[in-house]
C-alpha cells in the first residue's frame, strides 16, 4: 500500500508538470488530475481511518485532506505514515526486552519502599519501571551542566581520559569547530586501541560530510547511521528519528541532555545568539542503563550484539554511605507499547502538590496533558512555563502560542526567555522531582522520536535545576493576559491554523 501511494503521488507530479509544459495537452491532463486526485485522497482517508489513531490525530488529518487535499497528501507521505511502525519496531522491542532483562532483574521493589519518599514519589518510580523496563538507582551521582561551555568542557575532558571504550550517539552532529575537536579525540583514541562506536541520525545530521565520516572509519572508529533515508521528500523515514544525545565512556561516566554537537550550542551562531541549554553528567549505576540504551540502538542498525560484561561493569567510586536520591534513566520511542514520556509528564503533573515548573522550546501538548496542567493551575498550584521569545521553527512556535490563552486564563504563568534561544527540556515538581533530557513537550517527542530522559527524585541536582530556572526567569518576561489578547488578528489566525497541525508536529 505504501508503495502504491508513492507511485500515485509520482504520477500526479508528472501530470501536473505536463499541464504547465504543454498547453495543448493541458485539457487532457486537467481531466486526469480531476479524477486521480480525489481517488488518491479518498484512498488515503480510508487508510488513516483504519489505522485507529487517536481521534484528534485522525480528525486533523481528515480535515487537512478535505481543505487542502494535494498539500495534505504530500504532508502525509512526509510525516504521517505509521502503518508500518508496529511491524518495523516490534522485533526490536522484543529483542531489547529479552537481551537486557538482567537489568530489570536487578530491580527490587523493596529497595525504595522503606526510604523517605512520599507515596506519590514511590508510585511514579514504580510506574516508570513498569512501562519503560528501567531500573531505579540509589547509587548514582548526577551533575547538571549548564549551557555549552560547561558541557563541552566536561565532555572533552572525559573523552581524553577514556581507556577502554567510547560510545557516542547524537541527533545532530556538525562538521564545525567543536565537531572537529571531538572527532580528532575519537580518532586518537581509536588509534591507541580504545573501542570507539559513533552513531548519528540520518536526518538530524543530514549535512555531516562523507569525508568527515570517512576520516573516522579510516582511523578505526565504528560508525553507524540511524534510520538512513534514501529520498527525503518521499519517505516516511523522516519520522521516527533518533533524537537522543548519549555518551558513555568506560562504563563509568555518561552524558545526556539537550545539547547536540555544533558551534551554535556554544552560542557561536549569530542567528540564535546565546544558546540556553541543560545537559547532565552521570556516574555510578545508572550509567549501565545509558549503556544499554546505546547498545540497543547500535544493534538495531548494525546487527552487532554487544553484551560482554566489561561493558556493564561500572567503576563505581561513589561513597556507599552517601545519600544520592533516586535516578532513573528512561528511554522512549515508537518501539514501545506505551507513550512513556507523555505518561511520565502526565504523572508528574497530576502528582504535584505545590508547584510545576516547565522549560521547553516547543509546547504542543495533547488534550490529556493540557487538561492536567489547567486543573493543576485552577487548584492553586504554582505553574510556570518558560518558553523562547523567538523561534527556530515557525510552525510549532505559532501552534504553541495557540495554547497560551487557555493556560493563562487557568492561572498558568508563562514566561518568554529573551536572552537568546531557550532549548532546555525539563520539568520540576515541588522542588523534589525533576526530569531532564531530550524530550520536548510536543507530539513528535511523545509519539514519533526515540528519546531519553533522567527522572530525578530528591537528588542534589534538583537544587541546581531550581536555581538555574529561577535565574532564567530573570532573563524572561511574563506574558500579560490583557496585552496577549490584543495581538493582531492575523497572528491569531496563523496560530489557530498552525494548531490544526498540532497532532502532526
Amino acid at each position: 500500500m505504501r508503495r502504491s501511494i508513492q507511485i500515485t503521488l509520482f504520477l500526479i507530479m508528472l501530470l501536473t508538470l505536463g499541464y504547465y509544459v504543454n498547453d495543448t495537452f493541458g485539457r487532457t491532463i486537467a481531466t486526469a488530475l480531476s479524477i486521480l486526485t480525489p481517488l488518491a485522497v479518498l484512498t488515503l482517508a480510508i487508510i488513516i481511518f483504519m489505522e485507529n489513531r487517536h481521534p484528534s490525530s485522525t480528525m486533523a488529518w481528515l480535515l487537512i485532506l478535505a481543505l487542502i487535499p494535494v498539500v495534505g497528501f504530500v504532508f502525509y507521505l512526509l510525516f504521517g505514515q505509521n502503518y508500518r511502525k508496529r511491524r518495523k519496531y516490534s522485533k526490536k522491542a522484543k529483542r531489547d526486552k529479552e537481551e537486557y532483562a538482567f537489568l530489570k532483574a536487578q530491580w527490587i521493589e523493596s529497595q525504595y519502599s522503606a526510604r523517605e519518599f512520599t507515596a506519590e514519589q514511590r508510585k511514579l518510580l514504580l510506574l516508570m519501571n513498569r512501562i519503560s523496563n528501567s531500573t531505579v538507582s540509589f547509587s548514582t551521582e548526577t551533575k547538571v551542566l549548564t549551557n555549552g561551555e560547561e558541557t563541552f568542557s566536561a565532555l572533552l575532558h572525559e573523552l581524553r581520559m577514556a581507556q577502554h571504550h567510547i560510545h557516542m550517539e547524537y541527533y545532530i552532529y556538525r562538521d564545525d569547530d567543536i565537531g572537529r575537536e571531538i572527532q580528532q579525540i575519537l580518532i586518537e583514541k581509536a588509534k591507541s586501541g580504545v573501542h570507539v562506536r559513533f552513531m548519528y541520525d540520518a536526518v538530524g545530521s543530514v549535512y555531516l560530510k562523507n569525508s568527515f565520516v570517512k576520516e573516522l572509519r579510516e582511523a578505526g572508529v565504528q560508525v553507524a547511521v540511524f534510520g538512513p533515508v534514501r529520498f527525503h521528500l518521499v519517505s516516511n523515514k523522516v519520522n521516527y528519528r533518533n533524537h537522543r544525545k548519549i555518551v558513555v565512556i568506560d562504563s563509568s561516566v555518561g552524558f545526556m541532555g539537550g545539547l547536540n554537537v555544533g558551534d551554535e550550542y556554544l552560542s557561536r551562531n549569530k542567528t540564535y545568539g546565546f544558546w540556553r541549554d541543560t545537559h547532565m553528567i552521570v556516574r555510578g549505576e545508572a550509567v549501565q542503563t545509558l549503556q544499554a540504551i546505546f547498545l540497543k540502538d547500535w544493534r538495531h542498525m548494525t546487527k552487532e550484539k554487544v553484551v560482554e560484561p566489561k561493558y556493564f561493569v561500572s567503576c563505581n567510586t561513589l561513597n556507599p554511605e552517601a545519600e544520592h536520591g533516586a535516578v532513573q534513566i528512561i528511554a522512549s520511542g515508537p518501539d514501545q507499547e506505551f507513550q512513556t514520556m507523555k505518561n511520565l509528564f502526565f504523572s508528574m503533573v497530576t502528582s504535584a502538590q505545590k508547584s510545576i515548573w516547565i522549560a521547553t522550546p516547543y509546547f504542543v501538548p495533547d488534550e490529556d496533558l493540557l487538561t492536567a496542567l489547567k486543573v493543576a493551575a485552577l487548584s492553586g498550584l504554582d505553574i510556570r512555563l518558560l518558553f523562547p521569545a523567538k523561534p527556530d521553527r515557525w510552525l510549532p512556535f505559532l501552534a504553541s502560542h495557540s495554547y497560551f490563552p487557555g493556560l493563562i486564563e487557568s492561572g498558568v504563568k508563562i514566561y518568554e526567555y529573551e536572552k537568546g534561544f531557550l532549548h532546555s527540556k525539563l520539568v520540576i515538581v515541588d522542588g523534589e522531582i525533576a526530569t531532564i533530557g531530550t524530550t520536548n513537550m510536543d507530539m513528535r517527542s511523545f509519539y514519533l522520536n526515540f528519546e531519553v530522559n533522567a527522572l530525578l527524585v530528591r537528588t542534589d541536582s534538583i537544587e541546581r535545576l531550581v536555581t538555574d530556572f529561577e535565574r532564567d526567569l530573570q532573563s524572561a518576561a511574563r506574558i500579560n493576559e490583557e496585552q496577549f489578547k490584543k495581538r493582531k488578528k492575523r497572528t491569531r489566525f496563523l496560530e489557530s491554523l498552525a494548531r490544526l497541525f498540532s497532532p502532526l508536529l
